[in-house]
């Protein structure tokens, strides 16, 4: 288990060492918090999949907080905890499985790259999904679970595994055959392997019934008591105390030519009034039809999750909220 990286990495690390395109939108400066032109926040902890195997290892976890600039809702915070594994297999290793070659000269097929056989890519991906079954279980006992068949820039081929919890499938993890060109960039291109992708905080959520991502945040005793770290989920899930009511407001303004997206302008809403915020949602969204100009109106739903919070203190916040979209953006309030 590896958890002590820098969370400050590299654009390269963060981005090109996992083959994420340079066109991508999960690199664009309204999803991440970049530090400088080179530097930013780690976006995943994929940012370290690269060093970790060049230093020799054939299989690790890595954990740590990530960083992402998102929407504000119930399940998303612009800080969490993630978890990833990787496990590598030797050509000697692959042989003895699958009694066959383990390269391919072939072209890519949706159920292998083209570096690889079938046969090694079939091991592979069987391995990877009774690994992953297995920690399902572990984790929620008897579960119904489905594979879905998805895209990742850094597996091929990719799947997300699902849960069917509370009559909901609800996804839990990514995973996939890691892309040869990235062992071959960590000096490991004689090797084929799996890696695997997980939320923290997602999973205690649903694990322990805890329905805000804020609370984990929290130093309310009422929510760090209930939780024994001897104790199984089962045996503690989460009793919700005192829900304090929320105060609605409202703010509409003309975007301007450049645009302003939900994740940037709920960024400011969220350095204005941190955690008193539970959710951010634009309801209304009009396009004038002489001047082309777009008016966005966004709803902003403040609770306390320790005390009643007033008409009047959340009054104040929205004045300054209205007065710094104006500074920061040129917006044109309605």
């Amino acid at each position: 288990m590896f958890d002590s990286q820098d969370p400050a990495v590299t654009v390269e690390q963060n981005f090109d060492s996992v083959l994420v395109p340079e066109d991508h939108v999960s690199r664009s400066r309204s999803d991440n918090y970049y530090l400088n032109q080179t530097h930013l926040l780690r976006a995943h902890t994929s940012a370290h999949q690269r060093d970790t195997i060049m230093e020799g290892n054939d299989a690790f976890l890595l954990a740590g907080d990530v960083y992402r600039r998102d929407e504000i809702d119930r399940s998303h915070y612009p800080i969490f905890h993630q978890m990833e594994g990787v496990r590598l297999f030797s050509i000697n290793e692959m042989n003895k499985l699958t009694n066959s070659s383990v390269f391919s000269s072939a072209d890519r097929t949706p159920s292998r790259q083209e570096l690889h056989s079938q046969a090694s890519a079939d091991m592979i991906g069987s391995d990877l999904k009774q690994v992953l079954e297995g920690l399902v279980f572990e984790l929620f006992g008897t579960v119904e679970c489905r594979w879905v068949e998805t895209y990742f820039p850094f597996t091929h081929p990719s799947w997300e595994l699902e849960i069917l919890f509370e009559g909901e499938w609800l996804e839990v993890l990514g995973c996939g055959v890691m892309e040869q060109e990235i062992l071959e960039n960590a000096d490991a291109d004689d090797k084929l392997g799996w890696a695997f992708g997980l939320g923290l905080e997602r999973l205690a959520m649903v694990l322990y019934n805890i329905q805000d991502i804020r609370l984990f945040w929290s130093e309310d005793q009422r929510f760090i008591s209930q939780f024994d770290e001897t104790k199984s989920p089962k045996e503690q899930q989460f009793l919700p105390f005192s829900k304090y009511p929320p105060c609605l407001k409202d703010i509409t303004f003309w975007v301007p030519e450049e645009g302003l997206d939900l994740n940037t302008f709920s960024e400011l809403v969220r350095g204005l009034a941190g955690d008193l915020v539970e959710e951010v949602t634009l309801i209304d969204e009009f396009v004038h039809p002489k001047t082309d100009r777009t008016s966005n109106c966004y709803r902003i739903v403040y609770r306390s999750m320790d005390r009643v919070f007033t008409n009047e203190e959340v009054n104040v916040i929205q004045e300054d909220l209205r007065a710094k979209v104006v500074e920061e953006f040129g917006v044109e309030l309605r």
